[in-house]
C-alpha cells in the first residue's frame, strides 16, 4: 500500500510539472502568422474534424483549448518585441507594437465624397488655390507682431496717420483725411445696423431678446449672464455654431428659443385641468371682445408710424423738387414777360420826365 502510494504521489507530481510546462510551451505542425500591430494571430493548422462534429462537451473543450494556445503564442511574441518602463522606473512595463500589416475590414460602407460646389468646380477649371492668410503679421512701424484686422491692427489706423495717398481718379482739392473718418463712420453705422437687424430678427423668431438694451449693472447673478451670453451668441448668422465655448458649457449651441422644448401635455392626465382649459377656450371664443396681441399690435404701430414718416419725407423731398424747378424755370419764362413789362414802364418814365420837365418849366 505504501509503494501503491508513493507511485501516485511521483505521477500527480509529474503532471503538475507538464501541465506548467503546457502552459507556456505550445507546439504546433504550422507555424501561426502574425499580426502584431493589429494583435492577431491567424492559426493555419487543421482542426480534428471528428470533434467539432457534434455540439457536447468534447467541442467545447477542444475549441476552448485551441483559443488558449493561440493566445498563449501570440503573448509569447508580445514578450519578444522591445519594451520600455511607462512614467519612470516604477511604472508598467509598454511594449511598442510594430505598424500593422492586415488592413481590417470596415463596420460600414466608406462615405461617399461631398460633391464639388460651383466655386470648387471654377477654382479647379481656372487653376485657383486657396492660401490661408496668417493672422497676425509684422508691422514695420511699431517693430512687433500684430493683428492682420481689427483693433490694433498692423498699420494702424490709416484715418489717423500723418500721410495719406490719393486715389487715381480722386478730386485732389479733396481731403482725404475726411474722406477716410467719413468711411469709418459709415462702416461702424452699417455694422450698428447690421447687428440690430439681427436682434430683430431673434425676436420675431420667438427668442428671449429683450427690446431694451442691455446695460451692465455693478451685481449681475447668474441666471442674467447667462442670458447675456445667449444673446451675444444667437445674434450671429450662424446662431454661434462657430463661436469659441464658454468653460463648463453645454455642447449643443443655444438656439434661438432659449433651449426650451415644446411640451406636450399627456392624453391621460389632469382631467380637471384640461376641463378649465377647454371652458377657457371656449370663454373666448363666446366672447365678442377679440383677444390683444400686444407684441403684434406694437409691431404694428410701428409699421405704420415708419410708412407715414417715410411718405412724410418723400413729400418734402417732391415739394422741394418742385420748388427748384420753378425757381430755375423762373428767369427763363419771366425774359418774355419783363420785356414787355419794361415798356410801359419805359414809357411811364418817359411821361413821367415830361411832366417832370413841364413842371420845371412852371
Amino acid at each position: 500500500m505504501a509503494a501503491v502510494r508513493v507511485e501516485a504521489v511521483l505521477a500527480a507530481a509529474e503532471e503538475q510539472e507538464a501541465e506548467k510546462r503546457r502552459s507556456i510551451t505550445v507546439e504546433k505542425e504550422l507555424e501561426l502568422e502574425y499580426d502584431l500591430g493589429n494583435l492577431l494571430a491567424v492559426d493555419r493548422n487543421p482542426a480534428p474534424a471528428a470533434a467539432l462534429r457534434g455540439a457536447g462537451p468534447q467541442r467545447e473543450a477542444l475549441l476552448r483549448a485551441l483559443a488558449r494556445d493561440n493566445t498563449q503564442l501570440l503573448v509569447s511574441r508580445l514578450w519578444e518585441l522591445p519594451a520600455e518602463r511607462a512614467g519612470g522606473v516604477g511604472g508598467p512595463l509598454v511594449a511598442q507594437l510594430p505598424e500593422p500589416t492586415f488592413r481590417l475590414p470596415r463596420e460600414k460602407p466608406p462615405p461617399k465624397p461631398r460633391p464639388p460646389t460651383r466655386w470648387e468646380q471654377f477654382a479647379r477649371l481656372k487653376g485657383i488655390r486657396r492660401k490661408k492668410k496668417t493672422s497676425l503679421v509684422w508691422d514695420e512701424q511699431a517693430k512687433e507682431w500684430r493683428r492682420r484686422w481689427g483693433y490694433r491692427r498692423a498699420g494702424g489706423d490709416p484715418s489717423r496717420a500723418w500721410l495719406a495717398e490719393v486715389p487715381a481718379g480722386a478730386d485732389p482739392e479733396e481731403d482725404q483725411f475726411a474722406r477716410l473718418r467719413r468711411e469709418k463712420r459709415e462702416r461702424v453705422a452699417r455694422n450698428e445696423l447690421n447687428r440690430l437687424r439681427n436682434l430683430a430678427r431673434a425676436h420675431r423668431a420667438g427668442s428671449a431678446v429683450p427690446a431694451a438694451p442691455l446695460h451692465p449693472t455693478g451685481h449681475q447673478d447668474r441666471d442674467e449672464l447667462r442670458r447675456v451670453a445667449r444673446v451675444a451668441r444667437v445674434s450671429t448668422a450662424s446662431l454661434g455654431r462657430f463661436q469659441p465655448r464658454l468653460p463648463k458649457e453645454p455642447a449643443e449651441p443655444p438656439s434661438r428659443s432659449g433651449g426650451k422644448k415644446r411640451r406636450f401635455e399627456p392624453l391621460l392626465g389632469n382631467l380637471a385641468a384640461e376641463r378649465s382649459r377647454q371652458l377657457e377656450l371656449l370663454r373666448d371664443m363666446g366672447s365678442k371682445k377679440p383677444v390683444l396681441d400686444i407684441t403684434r399690435a406694437v409691431n404694428k404701430q410701428l409699421r405704420q408710424e415708419e410708412a407715414e414718416a417715410a411718405a412724410a419725407n418723400k413729400g418734402k423731398k417732391q415739394s422741394k423738387r418742385g420748388k427748384r424747378g420753378r425757381r430755375q424755370q423762373r428767369p427763363g419764362r419771366s425774359g418774355k414777360k419783363s420785356g414787355a413789362r419794361r415798356q410801359p414802364q419805359q414809357q411811364k418814365s418817359a411821361g413821367g420826365g415830361t411832366g417832370g420837365g413841364r413842371r420845371k418849366k412852371a
